[in-house]
């Protein structure tokens, strides 16, 4: 190689352009996003990671199959499906009535200030849970709440004789709908948006009625929008404690009561028995959560 080439090769190697070229490559917006993904994966990730290693080993530190297996034991699967009942039912009514409601507040013809009124009031319902919710509806419905006491007293209707119980699975379900409801309306109104006007104008010139319109252009429209909204209300219901554990301690055995026994109970303690009930609680909401993303993608190409 001569002395002419090395030179060169030499300027080439001390040139400050590569690095300048690279600063510029690199999105300096990732600093932004830093702090999230941290909590993410110090909040979300890592604690999944650590609930799954814990659920398939045994006080030991040994890995084991048994507390998997435990899971299909008749209590452990009497609690999955009380759980599971209690959430498809409640997010079957919340998903109905609040179509009904998001309904009524985007394309019912009320007044202006209505849906900002009652997205307000959505967005603050739908986050009232845990012991807060539980002692409004113990004062409101309770034995000796406000309602009963005003049913009872005044029209002389009795709802506790009639059968109804706050501190049961229709209770339950009922104290549900307080925040089901308003999640309904938030993540609904978006679809609700997206019905076009244009859609509406071409069935009336066809001929169609409105109920013609909505059967078979707006419901089936909306129909992915509202069974993601469905699933999303299963998932919020699944994992919801406080709640229950506040109305009725631990006489109701849904999945996060159970799991809270194992884990910090005096008599049925068993950490990795628990941390084998949450890792099914994960895999059913991520299973609900994963159609959710699925059905809104598909909901998202019919509104674009």
């Amino acid at each position: 190689m001569s002395m002419a080439d090395a030179a060169s090769k030499g300027e080439r190697m001390l040139d400050p352009m590569p690095a300048m070229n690279f600063a510029r490559r690199w999105n300096w917006s990732w600093l932004g996003a830093a702090p999230f993904l941290l909590f993410c994966l110090t909040f979300l990730v890592a604690p999944v990671l650590y609930l799954v290693n814990g659920a398939f080993q045994n006080p030991a530190g040994t890995y084991t199959l048994d507390n998997i297996a435990a899971l299909f034991s008749p209590n452990m699967l009497a609690a999955f499906s009380l759980s599971m009942r209690l959430s498809l039912f409640s997010a079957a009514i919340g998903s109905v009535f609040g179509l009904l409601l998001a309904y009524a507040v985007i394309l019912g013809g009320l007044p202006s200030w209505v849906r900002p009124a009652f997205m307000t009031f959505s967005g603050v319902a739908s986050n009232f849970a845990g012991i807060p919710l539980a002692f409004a509806f113990i004062a409101t419905l309770g034995r000796l709440g406000l309602v009963t006491v005003v049913l009872r007293d005044v029209f002389g209707f009795n709802i506790y004789s009639a059968g109804f119980n706050l501190f049961s699975f229709w209770g339950l379900a009922l104290t549900y709908l307080y925040f089901q409801l308003p999640l309904m309306l938030l993540i609904v109104t978006p679809a609700m948006d997206g019905l076009k006007a244009e859609w509406r104008e071409a069935a009336e010139i066809l001929g169609a009625t409105r109920r013609q319109y909505w059967r078979m252009v707006a419901l089936p429209v909306l129909a992915p929008s509202v069974l993601g909204c469905f699933l999303l209300l299963f998932a919020n219901a699944f994992g919801t404690l406080v709640t229950v554990y506040a109305l009725t301690g631990s006489r109701f055995g849904v999945v996060p009561i159970v799991l809270f026994q194992q884990i910090q109970g005096n008599v049925l303690y068993n950490p990795n028995l628990g941390y084998a009930l949450a890792f099914g609680m994960v895999v059913i909401m991520a299973v609900s959560n994963i159609l959710y993303l699925v059905l809104r993608n598909r909901a998202e190409r019919w509104q674009k």
